[in-house]
């Protein structure tokens, strides 16, 4: 076993592509996206990665963190409840961790209590910032229906926050603090964050093109993933490495050459040990505007060599921002258990100073390790390294 290498036994989803494994894999292997015309009312044009389902109220011990971002939350225990109980049952509930990522929490029910007051209406009477819009709101909800007791904590890094709390884990487990962990993210949709990109002139009013030509900025999506990572070799899915790097190069740009994008790559492998060729498939961070995706080229390119095929998910979920990093790890796991690389879509005219393999349309093949990237504002980078053995 390498050095930070953990069992996933287990895993679930939701995105705008679905609730659940299903879905998911159907609409990537059929490079079928799911963004779509934004329910929210917006001044400007773009599309967004909705899930348009209704989530069940939380149970009455909870009701007090009553939120959308909640409910998706419960959503996604429920589909890993039988796993999480065996695995505080095998290592006791205090041995288990929680890490959340989230870019948003609860701040669109702040807003929603903001119009109301604006509107010259009392504050809704079940409003609570504490219990709602807190970062910590998702911790409590998640231990209420889990009964974890272990270590926790909510990490907000921008984009690669969910994909930084594999690391956290993954140190806990090595330092003999816990055995397994809940790690994963959720963000959901907002005036906030749509206004917030457009205003950053980094928003596009159709659907995202990574390493296109034409692209010209990111979509946001909503939803979440959480998995469920355990000390040993009790499954096949495996967490091989994390790399982290935080180059700061600029508030908001990333490094012109992706030098932080290639020192995070480069040691998720190293602490993997393998090799840069064991590497079959890169899930990009590849958010469609010009400046990530030319960098994040260069350092693939740079590290992987130009033949592993590269491919962004953010045309068929959107940019889940905080939650971004679980769920493309969640859609790396899905691609490697099915043995797929779905289909970049978007691409063509591809741009040449992006020097990478992006496959027009889905490959079927057995897949080696996949790396899945992260990068967030600050030079923030993450890059997760998984495999099945």
């Amino acid at each position: 076993m390498s050095v930070a290498e953990l069992s996933i036994t287990a895993y679930e989803v939701c995105t705008a592509l679905g609730l659940g494994r299903g879905p998911t894999l159907a609409a990537l292997s059929d490079g079928r996206s799911g963004l779509g015309i934004p329910a929210l009312s917006l001044p400007f044009e773009t599309v967004t990665g909705r899930v348009a389902h209704p989530f069940a109220a939380l149970p009455a011990a909870l009701q007090a963190h009553e939120t959308r971002l909640a409910r998706l939350t419960a959503w996604l225990v429920a589909g890993v409840a039988d796993a999480v109980a065996a695995a505080t049952q095998r290592w006791g509930a205090n041995r288990v961790g929680l890490f959340i990522g989230t870019s948003t929490a609860g701040i669109a029910e702040t807003e929603a209590a903001w119009a109301t007051l604006a509107a010259g209406q009392p504050r809704p009477a079940g409003y609570s910032y504490h219990h709602q819009h807190a970062y910590h709101s998702v911790l409590t909800v998640v231990r209420g229906l889990t009964g974890i007791t272990g270590p926790g904590h909510v990490t907000s890094t921008a984009c690669s926050s969910s994909g930084k709390v594999f690391a956290s884990a993954s140190r806990l487990i090595r330092a003999g603090i816990i055995d397994a962990a809940l790690v994963g993210g959720v963000d959901v949709l907002c005036q906030t964050t749509l206004r917030g990109f457009f205003s950053l002139g980094a928003l596009s009013a159709a659907a995202c093109r990574p390493f296109s030509a034409e692209r010209d900025g990111i979509n946001i999506g909503e939803g979440g993933a959480l998995l469920l990572l355990e000390r040993g070799e009790g499954a096949a899915l495996r967490l091989r490495g994390v790399g982290e790097s935080s180059d700061a190069f600029h508030m908001s740009a990333p490094h012109p050459y992706g030098r932080g994008a290639h020192a995070a790559m480069a040691q998720a492998l190293a602490q993997a040990q393998v090799e840069a060729s064991a590497v079959s498939h890169v899930n990009a961070h590849g958010t469609g505007t010009k400046l990530n995706d030319a960098m994040e080229a260069i350092a693939i390119a740079a590290l992987l060599g130009g033949d592993v095929p590269v491919v962004s998910t953010k045309p068929y979920t959107g940019h889940l921002l905080g939650a971004a990093g679980a769920v493309e790890a969640v859609l790396s796991a899905i691609c490697l258990e099915a043995g797929l690389v779905p289909a970049g879509l978007g691409l063509a005219p591809q741009d040449l100073a992006c020097a990478v393999n992006v496959p027009s349309v889905t490959l079927h093949r057995p897949l080696g390790a996949v790396l899945s990237n992260s990068f967030a504002f600050g030079g923030n980078n993450v890059s997760v390294l998984l495999q099945v053995v």
